[in-house]
């Protein structure tokens, strides 16, 4: 028997290899007895509440769970009750800072300001259209485009113009602020500058920019971008460069899409990669950096990657058609993950217990490396997932499909077989008389959310053929 690792795939595009990345499933490098790691199926969604909108973002504040749905900022508590709080402008994604007094919500150009019992909206002229809101030592930051704008220490709803801070490196314009270690990332469109509160503020701008700190990347939207690892995650690049996935911070920044990420990437315009979300989630060692794109999500594992030496990448979708990754806005609270559809008006949270998102059917895939044999002929008798099965719904009886390729382009017709029915723990997925092959082979596998399985390895039992 030869045992194939099942962690990453491999594809062709015309004179290439290229990286084939599993959908629905999360790469866990573990040695467990039975290989170096395995593939396990990425958490579903459980619905808990309506939000009467489409989810534009989330945070928790004072142990509650609090959204903006739509135009309603809510409160949600852990059985799912909402309590309706006030009105947000817009159809973007807002974004959330807090004080030790307020919760700050920045949506539709303004900002609005919560104190635990009303929400008022900031109405000082001077603030200008809002793209992005900010607290870092006793200020309300924000930005127009053109300038950094602070609020007053005392008065959080006034804005002074004398305040007006500036980021000079280059002409291009600020799309978002974002605090890191208690200083001011001003995230120009292709450069960014770092401020630090002054010794003595006095009326000026209360912020100086730190020499030697620029970073000579930007970012392409006011969301793309977020903490992570204790750096600066973010999509963008410099001027006249496509756009990349980078980690910053202290001058420097470095690239963690792969080829395979940015040939992705450059299949969206820049309007619409200007609309990407970027969040964060730290889970059981897991470092989760998701970019949310219109039809799917990219999720890179930060820890993984350090383990295995290389970038560890998967696809999140939802649907049994593929199609927009339905959880965003994911937030820390009740014990757990809570998030809601951009796409729609659910509010749930993430579980282990199911693969389906909000009742619906979603699936999975996942290829092999090359099978290669030096242009001897092969018979391929068996092939055998080495796999936890029986997790199942009692009346589901669900089917694995296998396929394979020949030129990494070309697939053969699917292959089904039983995955198993509930309390089936040791069944093994077999497929028999698998064909021949002379030089290499890719084999590939999918199901649906009812084949709820984790893969370890993949065992091949093959014949040499005379030649």
């Amino acid at each position: 028997m030869a045992t194939i690792p099942i962690l990453s795939g491999i594809s062709a595009s015309g004179a290439d290899f290229r990286s084939a990345y599993p959908v629905n499933l999360v790469p866990v490098p573990k040695v467990q007895g039975i290989s170096q790691g395995y593939l396990r199926p990425a958490e579903g969604i459980v619905a808990v509440a309506d939000g009467g909108g489409a989810n534009r973002g989330g945070t928790r504040w004072r142990d509650k769970q609090y959204r903006v749905m739509g135009n309603r900022f809510i409160r949600v508590d852990q059985d799912g009750t909402i309590t309706f709080i006030g009105n947000v402008a817009g159809t973007n994604w807002v974004s959330f800072t807090e004080s030790f007094d307020y919760l700050a919500i920045n949506g539709g150009g303004n900002i609005y300001l919560y104190d635990g019992a009303v929400l008022a909206q900031i109405t000082d002229v001077d603030l200008g259209t809002s793209l992005d809101v900010e607290w870092i030592s006793g200020y309300f930051l924000s930005t127009d485009g053109s300038s950094i704008v602070s609020t007053d220490i005392g008065n959080p709803f006034s804005v002074n113009p004398l305040r007006y801070g500036s980021s000079e490196i280059s002409p291009d314009p600020i799309v978002s602020l974002i605090k890191l270690r208690n200083e001011a990332y001003a995230l120009n469109r292709y450069t960014i500058e770092v401020f630090a509160l002054k010794t003595n503020p006095g009326l000026e701008f209360p912020f100086a920019r730190i020499d030697g700190a620029q970073i000579m990347k930007g970012v392409i939207g006011s969301r793309a971008c977020c903490e992570f690892m204790q750096a600066l995650a973010f999509l963008g690049g410099g001027d006249n460069e496509p756009p990349a996935v980078w980690l910053g911070g202290g001058g420097d920044a470095r690239k963690i899409s792969s080829r395979e990420i940015d040939d992705v990437l450059r299949l969206y315009p820049d309007d619409d990669l200007a609309d990407v979300v970027l969040e964060a989630r730290a889970d059981r060692s897991h470092q989760f950096l998701y970019i949310h794109l219109p039809d799917k999500t990219l999720v890179y594992d930060g820890e993984a990657s350090a383990s295995m030496e290389q970038p560890v990448w998967f696809v999140l979708q939802s649907g049994a058609t593929p199609g927009g990754y339905r959880a965003r806005g994911m937030v820390w609270c009740y014990n757990r993950w809570n998030v809601a559809d951009p796409f729609g008006t659910k509010i749930g949270y993430l579980t282990d217990d199911v693969g389906s998102h909000y009742g619906d059917l979603t699936v999975w895939s996942f290829s092999t490396p090359i099978i290669y044999n030096a242009g001897k002929g092969v018979q391929v008798h068996e092939l055998e997932l080495v796999a936890l099965t029986g997790d199942v719904a009692i009346d589901d009886d669900p089917v694995i499909a296998s396929q394979y390729s020949l030129d990494g382009e070309r697939w053969s017709q699917p292959r089904y077989i039983r995955a198993g029915r509930k309390g089936e723990l040791s069944k093994r997925l077999v497929w028999d008389r698998q064909g021949t092959f002379t030089n290499w082979r890719i084999q590939r596998f999918s199901g649906d959310s009812r084949a709820h399985i984790a893969f370890a390895r993949l065992e091949a039992e093959l014949e040499m053929l005379a030649r």
